[in-house]
C-alpha cells in the first residue's frame, strides 16, 4: 500500500493527466501523417486510372493487415520497456530489443514468403483480372520493405516504452513530407524517370520504409536511446525469450488483424446494397477513423504510463493513470460527438456533392457519435491492458465483439427482412463495440485494485 506521505490522488490524477497529453500529442501526429500517406497513394493512383487504384487497393488489402499484424506483435516492446525503465533496470532493455528483432526477422520474412504469392491468391479469390497484374507488380516491390518497417516499428516502440514519442512523430512528418513528391517520379513520366504507376507507388513505399528505419537507428544511436546499448553488442536468438515476446505480442498483432478485418468484412457486405449506401458508409469511416486517432493515442500514452508505474512498483499511479486515460477519453468522445451531431452535414459535403449520399452520410454520423464512447473507451481500455501485460482477454473480448455480435447481429438488421440497410451495420458496429468497451474497462477495474494480480501479470 502507499505510505501516508503519498501526494493526493487528486494531485495525481493531474500530474499524470500531464503525462499522459504530452506523450500523446505526437503519436497522434504520427498516425494522422501514416493515413496521409495512405491518403496520397489513392489519390495518385486514381489520377492514373481505375486499374491502377484497383491494382493499389488490392494490394494494400494484403500488404497492410499483414504489416498490422507484425508491427502489433513487435508491440511487446512498448509494455516491456515501461516496465524495465519504471524499475531503473534500463541496463536489460536493449537484449529484449535484441530478441524483439530476432522476432522481426522471423515473422518479417514470413510476410515476404506470403506476399510472393499474392498472384494465386488474388486469381483464386475471382478478383477482377485486370487488377491483378497491377496488384502483383505492385507487391513484388513493397514487400521489401516490410522488413525495415518491421525494424522501424521496433525501434519507435523502444523509444515509446521510454516515454519518448517525439522521433516516430519527425519521422512520420517528414515521410509525409517526401511522399509526394516520390511518387510523382515513380508514378509518373518525367524527372529522367519512366513512369512505373502501381509499381512506382510501391517503390516510393518501399523507399521511404527504408529510411524510417535509418532515421529511427540514427536516433537511437546518437540520442538519450544510447543509454540502453541496444547495438553495443551482438544477441543470438534466445529462443525463451522470443517465445515470451510472442505470447505478450501475437495477441496483440491480432487483436488488430480482427480489428481491420471486420471492417473490411463489412465494407464487402455493404458494396451489396449500392453505390450510395457503400459511398456513405466510406465517409463514415474515414471521419471515424480521423476522430480515432486521440483515443487511440491516448490508449498508447496509458500503455506508457501504466507499464511504467508497474515496473517501479507504484501500483495505485498505475491505477490512476489507467482511470485518467479512460475518462479523457470519454470527454474526448462528448466533445467529438457534438462537433459531428451539429457539423454531420457540413462533414458529409466535404467528400461528396452527390446529395443522396450526403443524406446518408449525415445520418450515419448520428450513429458515429453515439458509437464515439463505446469505440473510444474500449481504445483506452485496450491500452492501459497492454501497460499491465494483459493482452490475451483483451483479443478474445475483441473477437466476440466484433465477429460475434457486431458483424452477425449487423448484417442481421441490414438485410431482408429487418431492412435497415447501411444504418443495420452502424447499430452492429454500436452493439459490439459496447460490450467490448464495457468489458474491458470492468477488466481494467478488476486487474487494477489487485497487487497480487498486477505482480503476476508483471512476470510475463
Amino acid at each position: 500500500m502507499s505510505p501516508q506521505s503519498d501526494p493526493p490522488a487528486r494531485s495525481v490524477a493531474r500530474s499524470e493527466f500531464g503525462s499522459l497529453t504530452r506523450l500523446a500529442l505526437p503519436i497522434i501526429v504520427t498516425q494522422l501523417s501514416q493515413m496521409g500517406m495512405g491518403i496520397a497513394d489513392t489519390i495518385m493512383a486514381g489520377h492514373l486510372g481505375a486499374e491502377e487504384l484497383a491494382g493499389v487497393a488490392l494490394g494494400g488489402n494484403l500488404f497492410w493487415p499483414i504489416m498490422m499484424v507484425l508491427s502489433g506483435t513487435v508491440m511487446a516492446v512498448t509494455p516491456s520497456v515501461a516496465q524495465l525503465n519504471g524499475a531503473g533496470r534500463d541496463a536489460e532493455v536493449g537484449e529484449v530489443v535484441r530478441q524483439t528483432f530476432w522476432l522481426g526477422v522471423i515473422g518479417g520474412l514470413m510476410g515476404v514468403l506470403i506476399l510472393g504469392y499474392a498472384e494465386h491468391l488474388f486469381w483464386w479469390v475471382g478478383v477482377d483480372a485486370r487488377a491483378i497484374p497491377i496488384a502483383v507488380g505492385y507487391l513484388d516491390v513493397v514487400r521489401f520493405g516490410l522488413l525495415p518497417v518491421i525494424g522501424y516499428f521496433i525501434l519507435r516502440y523502444l523509444c515509446e516504452g521510454m516515454s519518448w514519442t517525439t522521433p516516430a512523430m519527425v519521422i512520420a512528418l517528414s515521410a509525409l513530407a517526401i511522399k509526394v513528391p516520390l511518387n510523382v517520379v515513380f508514378m509518373y513520366d518525367g524527372y529522367g524517370v519512366d513512369g512505373m504507376g502501381a509499381v512506382g507507388c510501391g517503390v516510393a513505399s518501399a523507399l521511404i520504409m527504408g529510411l524510417e528505419f535509418i532515421a529511427m537507428v540514427l536516433i537511437v544511436i546518437f540520442s538519450r536511446m544510447r543509454k540502453v546499448e541496444l547495438f553495443g553488442r551482438f544477441s543470438k536468438p534466445n529462443f525463451k525469450e522470443i517465445a515470451r515476446l510472442t505470447r505478450l505480442g501475437a495477441p496483440i498483432g491480432a487483436t488488430m488483424f480482427f480489428e481491420m478485418a471486420v471492417f473490411s468484412a463489412v465494407a464487402l457486405l455493404v458494396g451489396r446494397l449500392g453505390v450510395e449506401a457503400l459511398a456513405a458508409h466510406q465517409i463514415a469511416l474515414n471521419i471515424n477513423g480521423v476522430t480515432f486517432m486521440i483515443p487511440l493515442a491516448l490508449g498508447i500514452a496509458a500503455t506508457i504510463r501504466v507499464g511504467y508505474n508497474v515496473g517501479a512498483g507504484d501500483y495505485g499511479r498505475a491505477r490512476i493513470a489507467g482511470m485518467v486515460a479512460i475518462g479523457s477519453s470519454a470527454l474526448f468522445a462528448a466533445a467529438a460527438a457534438v462537433v459531428l451531431l451539429v457539423g454531420r452535414e457540413f462533414l458529409a459535403e466535404l467528400f461528396t456533392t452527390d446529395h443522396a449520399v450526403v443524406a446518408v452520410a449525415a445520418k450515419l454520423l448520428i450513429f458515429v457519435a453515439f458509437y464515439q464512447f463505446f469505440d473510444d473507451g474500449q481504445a483506452a481500455a485496450m491500452g492501459v491492458l497492454r501497460g499491465y501485460k494483459d493482452t490475451k482477454v483483451p483479443l478474445v473480448v475483441a473477437l466476440i465483439a466484433y465477429w460475434a455480435i457486431a458483424l452477425p447481429f449487423g448484417a442481421w438488421l441490414a438485410f431482408d427482412p429487418i431492412g435497415l440497410g447501411v444504418y443495420g451495420f452502424w447499430w452492429g458496429f454500436t452493439a459490439g463495440l459496447g460490450v467490448a468497451a464495457v468489458v474491458l474497462t470492468l477488466r481494467v477495474f478488476w486487474l487494477s485494485r489487485s497487487e497480487a494480480r498486477i505482480a503476476a501479470f508483471a512476470l510475463r
